[in-house]
């Protein structure tokens, strides 16, 4: 795990398809008030790949990094920061949940979601065309955004330039996004939690993320206009002066 900066923890935890390199363009920033731990998940980067579940994966997050820390989540990565703080509160400073929700797929009473078949016609292109496949999911997550070209250029980027997920790995994240469901779990985090989420996110739709933002008791949402699924590279300067509020930093007079 890299780690950048010194001051008080922030754990960055990408999504699918993308690892931690998609945080680059805000380091710089975020590590002059703190310190910045980039999380690769298991099969991403240098990171191993261990064998482990959903609950298993948020657990050992949680176990690797310091405490209290901010988790900071997007996408998949959010799900997995809100099951750490489900299952160690004592070491959640603070929960970040950005492009969030608690269900990605279609489930009663849960119509703001994809359909599982967007998630089974993923898998199966991933087995037959791997760099295709995530190449159309940066494509698909930049939909409506105000900056979808320069966005999608800079993801893309960071696809040709990392290095390559492991195929298990990129497999068993679309299991977790087809089956995880965490709406029993939300109302039972009390961490404070900041949601930011763009407002034509294309993925995970503005309404999942109000319905989450109620079901914690301690959140607020914080929407980010002609944002797509990436709202922290549409207004990066924004999403690092709501991070330091949250967190009580503030740059130094």
């Amino acid at each position: 795990m890299r780690r950048i900066g010194k001051g008080p923890p922030r754990a960055l935890i990408h999504g699918w398809g993308l690892g931690s390199a998609v945080w680059e363009s805000l380091l710089p920033a975020l590590a002059e008030r703190s310190q910045v731990h980039l999380v690769d998940l298991p099969g991403y980067g240098e990171a191993c790949d261990a064998a482990t579940d959903f609950t298993a994966t948020a657990q050992a997050l949680i176990d690797a990094l310091p405490h209290p820390v901010t988790l900071c989540g997007w996408s998949l990565g959010a799900m997995l920061a809100m099951r750490a703080a489900g299952l160690a509160p004592e070491r959640v400073g603070g929960l970040i949940l950005v492009g969030a929700t608690a269900s990605f797929t279609r489930r009663d009473n849960w119509c703001e979601a994809q359909e599982r078949q967007l998630v089974d016609d993923f898998a199966a292109s991933l087995g037959r065309q791997p760099k295709q496949t995530r190449q159309r999911f940066v494509a698909l997550l930049n939909q409506g955004d105000s900056q979808a070209r320069t966005i999608t250029r800079q993801l893309v980027a960071c696809l040709q330039e990392g290095p390559t997920a492991d195929a298990a790995a990129l497999a068993r994240g679309l299991d977790w996004l087809r089956e995880v469901d965490l709406r029993d779990l939300a109302p039972a985090v009390r961490t404070r939690c900041l949601l930011v989420h763009g407002e034509n996110d294309a993925l995970n739709p503005l309404p999942a993320a109000r319905r989450l933002a109620e079901m914690i008791p301690n959140a607020r949402l914080e929407v980010f206009a002609g944002a797509g699924h990436a709202p922290f590279l549409n207004d990066p300067e924004r999403f690092v002066r709501l991070l330091d509020e949250f967190d009580g930093l503030h740059p130094a007079a």
